[in-house]
């Protein structure tokens, strides 16, 4: 792992992410999303044919691009195999360990508990609803 710099782009540079999810059963995502793992809900859109959007605040963002190898390092090391897609959500928490419980038992499918990595972080593997294969993690200091 190297040090990253940060650098100041000034004027015209992004102000934020947003990843968008298609899903099945908007209520259940939602219901999953904020009600279990805490995202406050920034604001709800419904139409008149059925077109409902719902966003939900997740502090700060970051965009993780990784090459395949470090995916699959990754994977070996939360998991102990290569399961990710090309596309993992992750949320730091406060107490890995309890979300991580409560998301199981709202319909998460636990796909590796809790695991400490190399750079001090305890993180857990999830899918959960969207489908969206999903990183908690809380960081050890």
């Amino acid at each position: 792992m190297s040090a990253s710099t940060s650098i100041d782009v000034g004027d015209g540079s992004v102000r934020q992410l947003r990843v968008v999810v298609e899903v099945e059963d908007l209520d259940v995502a939602v219901a999953f999303y904020r009600d279990v793992l805490g995202m406050p809900e920034e604001f709800a859109v419904d139409s008149d044919d059925d077109a409902r959007v719902v966003a939900l605040q997740a502090g700060r963002a970051t965009l993780e691009l990784v090459t395949a190898a470090q995916r699959r390092l990754i994977d070996r090391l939360e998991v102990g195999r290569e399961v990710s897609p090309r596309v993992r959500v992750a949320f730091e928490v406060d107490d890995v360990d309890a979300v991580t419980d409560r998301a199981a038992v709202a319909g998460a499918s636990l796909v590796a508990p809790p695991t400490e990595t190399p750079w001090r972080s305890s993180n857990a593997r999830l899918d959960g609803p969207g489908p969206i294969h999903l990183t908690l993690f809380q960081e050890l200091g």
